[in-house]
């Protein structure tokens, strides 16, 4: 199965086509609000901001399995990234990113690129990127700042 065959679910119900980001490059994140890494999204919307013209989407996925750190329901999180990090990205409905309720997407992800210690996603903010033809192309760890993928978001985008 292609990532463009699934689909993303949205707050409030529905569901994004990933098809409809075919021809982008993709930076998809597992995210929290109440994490030591929940800045980061700063540093996310910044990205998304230098390169969305370009072709850069960022997709965040809200997750409550790691210390119980996304709480909240969809309008407390959009309501958290909006008034704290102006965050303009999409940001989907809370999944789970391991175990046997694990969205397909993340499943998908960590099935393409492993992580150092097997597939199975450690904590928040777990970064993958994903080629305009759909390939994962790397997975960086929560520690990783989004500054640090500019090189290789820059050389994606071509």
């Amino acid at each position: 199965m292609a990532l463009y065959d699934l689909s993303a679910p949205l707050p409030g119900g529905g569901q994004q086509s990933m098809a409809d980001y075919r021809g982008k490059v993709l930076l998809i994140v597992n995210t929290a609000s109440k994490c030591g890494f929940t800045p980061q999204y700063e540093g996310l919307e910044e990205l998304y901001r230098d390169y969305k013209d370009r072709g850069l989407e960022i997709l965040a996925f809200p997750c409550n399995q790691f210390g119980a750190q996304e709480p909240g329901n969809a309008a407390e999180i959009a309501n958290f990234c909006s008034l704290t990090y102006d965050v303009s990205f999409p940001v989907m409905a809370k999944i789970d990113v391991n175990g046997s309720d694990a969205d397909p997407i993340f499943k998908h992800l960590k099935g393409e690129k492993t992580g150092l210690l097997g597939s199975g996603i450690k904590w928040n903010f777990t970064k993958f990127l994903v080629d305009r033809d759909g390939k994962v192309v790397s997975r960086h760890a929560p520690t990783t700042k989004p500054e640090q993928l500019r090189k290789e978001i820059e050389e994606l985008l071509g």
